[in-house]
């Protein structure tokens, strides 16, 4: 920002600048649509929208018209996913390329602010384990993380793993932990849930966990999914539930959402009671296929391959109801789905003996079969006007519809995402965290002895952002005449609480007698060359008795020049 250095000279200025300059007002530009988009914002609130391409390392911010707003850069390729959490951080999970994992794999979290530093860099890749596909900040400020766990091909057969379904690359259930974050690169993981503490199998009855899987639909059948791949249940999304503090975890390859509850210590989380529900650990509520636990046959099933299961938000259409992307894997095309859960005010899920959970029926599906077709990634989240926004994740088409199911926008990444996350108006960014220099003080002397010495001060100061740093430096380049010394000459960090910096400066005078010495000090910020303060300074030795002059008036007429100078130059930037 370019200024003068007298407050209190500036309105002067400025009347007496319009009486010599009349400033042309230069045309708005205003952004255009992007050429995929069809109607001109996002929703009649505005808003904005958040993505991370799957194979690149950049995240992007956008307007509601395609324009960019905000780019983070990084060193890794997403893990898959990327959430706002407001004021303009973000957290990005991170593919590491190290430990057990297949699609989605990860193996870090980062937290990182607008103006790309890196706040929190922590790994979960080491002793057989990985972090994968999604996380979720919670109110406290800790970390859900879903992650895969190694076991030995020994380890699963031993659990009642029929060993058709297991190869010797071993076995890889999933977990989920929640991480305090405790220094930049360090964190404590404070609660966990193992999928392998509620299993349940029918094919070996020689061990523990041997029953009647049609009988507990709260445990995890170990050989329901046939396959021989490592990945056993492939989790792919998690959500939480403040009200009810529960979680929300999409099974990819049971075709399933399930919930637990997250009330537990980690200890009632391994086993079968305690917690809000009574329950530990075990599931408190599967929807999706009631094959999985042997209470439904293939045409009950409703999920098939399905990524982002979560609760629609508080205070939003349908609040409460759980949204799924229902990719449509073996079906051949996609929907998006809208269901209410059997839950009343306590968390707790009803379901009636012998029978599978509800609901027989979504409340809402956008179904524009068979065009519409994702074999992977993908999401949607309700918006608050009650329209929806989607995300192809296998062709990065981003678009909102209305209930019903009438597109209203689009906009193409041009890469594949792993899902889309929307920003109401009131989060979104702060203005960029930089500094703004301001000066104050004045350096005039009159009837100077030629050769003295005369001392003066100004002092800088850095009125911008909060957590921004100002580094400064003085240049003398406009003074030709006596010798000048600063101290300090420069500065770095310079923080708005750190208040005013006094500057003391010392000048030996030219030699010359009856003479005007003038000019100006600039001081600037060394990372923005537009944002400095021009300091004028003046000098008179003494002049014969008959020369008549006014100092006042003229350095007012110097700043009144100066001023002229920024006003122009101003203008080129409306």
């Amino acid at each position: 920002m370019r200024r003068t250095l007298h407050e209190k000279s500036r309105l002067v200025m400025v009347f007496l600048s319009c009486l010599l300059i009349a400033p042309a007002i230069a045309p708005v530009s205003v952004s255009q649509l992007t050429s995929e988009s069809i109607a001109p914002t996002l929703l009649p609130e505005d808003g904005q929208f958040l993505y991370s391409p799957m194979w690149t390392t950049t995240t992007y911010l956008r307007h509601s018209d395609g324009s960019l707003n905000h780019s983070w850069t990084s060193s890794f390729f997403p893990g898959a996913a990327v959430w706002w959490l407001g004021d303009g951080t973000i957290l990005r999970t991170i593919r590491v390329g190290a430990g057990p994992g297949s699609g989605g794999a990860g193996g870090g979290v980062q937290k990182v602010e607008w103006d790309g530093t890196l706040t929190w860099d922590f790994r979960y890749n080491t002793n057989g384990v990985l972090s994968h596909h999604d996380g979720k900040s919670l109110p406290n400020g800790n970390v859900l993380l879903i992650a895969w766990e190694t076991k030995t091909r020994s380890e699963a057969i031993a659990a009642g793993r029929n060993p058709n379904y297991v190869t010797n690359y071993g076995f890889w259930p999933d977990h989920v932990i929640e991480v305090q974050p405790t220094g930049p690169t360090s964190g404590d993981i404070v609660w966990e849930w193992h999928a392998w503490d509620h299993l349940i199998q029918d094919y070996d009855p020689s061990k523990p966990n041997y029953g009647v899987v049609g009988d507990h639909p709260e445990l995890v059948d170990l050989n329901y999914v046939t396959s021989s791949q490592a990945d056993w249940l492939h989790t792919n999304s998690i959500d939480y539930n403040e009200e009810f503090d529960q979680i929300l975890l999409s099974a990819h390859n049971f075709n399933e959402v399930w919930v637990i509850d997250h009330s537990t210590t980690t200890l009632q989380a391994a086993g079968h009671t305690g917690g809000n529900s009574g329950k530990g650990g075990d599931l408190l509520y599967r929807w999706g296929n009631p094959q999985a636990y042997d209470r439904g046959t293939s045409s009950n099933k409703k999920l098939f391959g399905q990524h982002d299961a979560t609760w629609i938000d508080p205070g939003l259409p349908g609040e409460g109801n759980i949204l799924v992307f229902n990719n449509g894997v073996g079906r051949g095309y996609s929907t998006v789905d809208e269901f209410i859960p059997p839950v009343d005010e306590n968390g707790m899920y009803y379901l009636a003996a012998g029978a599978a959970y509800g609901p027989e029926t979504q409340t809402w599906i956008y179904s524009p079969q068979p065009t519409f077709y994702a074999s992977h990634l993908s999401g949607a989240q309700r918006l608050p006007t009650g329209n929806t926004m989607i995300t192809n994740g296998e062709t990065g088409k981003i678009f909102e519809v209305t209930p019903a199911g009438t597109t209203v926008w689009q906009y193409n990444t041009g890469g594949q995402v792993f899902k889309t996350v929307y920003i109401p108006p009131e989060e979104e960014p702060p203005e960029p965290n930089t500094p703004n220099l301001e000066c104050f003080g004045s350096l005039s002397w009159t009837n100077v002895e030629p050769g003295a010495t005369v001392i003066g001060s100004f002092q800088v100061q850095n009125i911008g952002a909060v957590n921004s740093t100002l580094n400064w430096t003085i240049d003398t380049y406009t003074i030709t005449w006596g010798t000048w010394t600063f101290t300090p000459e420069s500065g770095i960090n310079l923080r708005p609480a750190d208040g005013p910096l006094t500057v003391q400066v010392s000048v030996i005078a030219p030699e010359e007698e009856n003479t005007e010495f003038e000019g100006f000090i600039r001081v600037s910020n060394q990372e923005d060359a537009s944002d400095y303060e021009d300091i004028p300074v003046y000098l008179k030795t003494p002049l014969d008795s008959e020369v008549i002059h006014f100092p006042i008036l003229h350095q007012l007429l110097l700043k009144l020049r100066q001023w002229r100078v920024f006003i122009t130059s101003d203008e080129n930037h409306l």
